[in-house]
């Protein structure tokens, strides 16, 4: 438990961030999962355009710190071959 009054300061900031960044992280999940299911049901204009939305919360979750760069980069570069390969 924290005992010095920097350390009692210092576990509510963490509480803070934890709840900013939980919710970052679930609102960026959200856009994976609408591009996933604009993939699943094969209709390339809605996953193209849930792509070109879901780009931009990505990276902004690495600005955030809440994601890697590498991680971001290759979640963004995944789904976009995916995309690509639809018919």
């Amino acid at each position: 438990m924290a005992n010095s009054p920097q350390a009692k300061k210092r576990a509510r900031q963490n509480e803070k961030r934890f709840a900013v960044n939980k919710a970052r992280r679930s609102r960026i999940r959200t856009f994976l999962r609408k591009v996933e299911e604009a993939i699943a049901s094969g209709d390339k204009e809605a996953a193209t355009a849930a792509l070109r939305a879901a780009q931009p919360e990505i990276m902004r979750g690495v600005t955030k710190g809440v994601f890697h760069k590498n991680t971001a980069s290759r979640k963004v570069s995944r789904l976009s071959a995916r995309v690509k390969a639809l018919g």
